[in-house]
This record gives structure tokens, C-alpha cells and sequence, in this order.
């Protein structure tokens, strides 16, 4: 069994003894250290910083000068490192220097993330659907989201005529 099935395995286990069916993963964590789980390693000054710096990146959102419209100032994409193995790399969008190829590689890895939690979330709505009565059942929602994209730009587009936008 793979350590990631163990874990899952481990989470039933916490849910069967405690009886809880709302789960603190810190509680979780909890039990299997005093049950001998071995903690990972700590995490280095240098990757806790990284990950602070990735947050900031995530959270750059800056206006279009003439639409006004949000946008991500930086985007990730894999790379290979010297040594071979796949990291993540940043561009900053407005940087002239940025390469067009590694936007969109960008691009495409946002876009598979989608259509995985799209997929994902068919497979769990079909599964509950399947494991209840039809009175529990609920509506399989649409996984085109183009008109939803669509309507929600509209939306950006009509503002200013009436409406005043907030300052984040």
C-alpha cells in the first residue's frame, strides 16, 4: 500500500474510533504520532520562505489599464531543474521579458487543473447521487463553464455605468 493509502486508511481509522464525521486533520495528526507515526522532517527556513513568497505571487492581482479588469500579475509553470527533476517557475505577466511559451504553458497547466476538479467533482456527485435515495439526490451540475465565463466578463464590462467599483 502506498503512503498516501495508508494516510486515507489512517483517516477511516480516526473516524471509526472517534465517531466524528467532520474531520480535524490536526487531531488526526494527533493520534498517529501518539499511535508511532513518524512526523516528516521540518520544513527549512529557505522552503517556509519560498512558500511565503509563492503566496504573495498567487495573490497578485493588479487592473488592467484599459478595461479595468482583474488579472494574476504572476503565473506558474513547470520546469526542469539542472538536476533533472520538474519544478514550478514563475513569470511575471507584465514582463516584457517573459517568454510567450511559458505563459502559455501556464495557461494549459491552469486549464488541466480545471478540468480535473471539474471531472473530480462529476465523479463525487455521481457517486452520491448512486449511494442515495432520490430524495437526497442532487442536480448533476454542467461542466461547461463557458457561458458562466462568458456572463461573469459581461458583468466586468458594464461596470462603471451606474455602478462604482471598490477599491480591494
Amino acid at each position: 500500500m502506498s503512503r498516501v493509502g495508508e494516510r486515507q486508511k489512517f483517516i477511516r481509522h480516526w473516524m471509526d474510533e472517534t465517531g466524528e464525521a467532520e474531520i480535524d486533520m490536526h487531531a488526526v495528526a494527533r493520534m498517529a504520532i501518539k499511535m508511532g507515526w513518524q512526523a516528516p522532517p521540518p520544513v527549512t527556513e529557505e522552503d517556509r520562505l519560498a512558500k511565503l513568497f509563492k503566496d504573495a505571487a498567487r495573490q497578485d492581482i493588479r487592473r488592467d489599464d484599459k478595461t479595468g479588469r482583474p488579472y494574476r500579475g504572476y503565473h506558474a509553470f513547470l520546469k526542469k531543474t539542472t538536476e533533472g527533476q520538474l519544478a514550478f517557475s514563475y513569470i511575471g505577466i507584465d514582463d516584457p521579458k517573459a517568454k510567450p511559451e511559458n505563459f502559455r504553458k501556464a495557461c494549459v497547466l491552469r486549464r488541466e487543473q480545471s478540468i480535473d476538479d471539474q471531472l473530480q467533482l462529476r465523479l463525487d456527485q455521481l457517486h452520491w447521487n448512486d449511494t442515495r435515495s432520490l430524495e437526497q439526490q442532487v442536480e448533476v451540475l454542467p461542466a461547461d463553464l463557458e457561458f458562466d465565463v462568458e456572463i461573469r466578463l459581461s458583468s466586468m464590462d458594464t461596470k462603471g455605468e451606474g455602478e462604482e467599483d471598490e477599491d480591494p
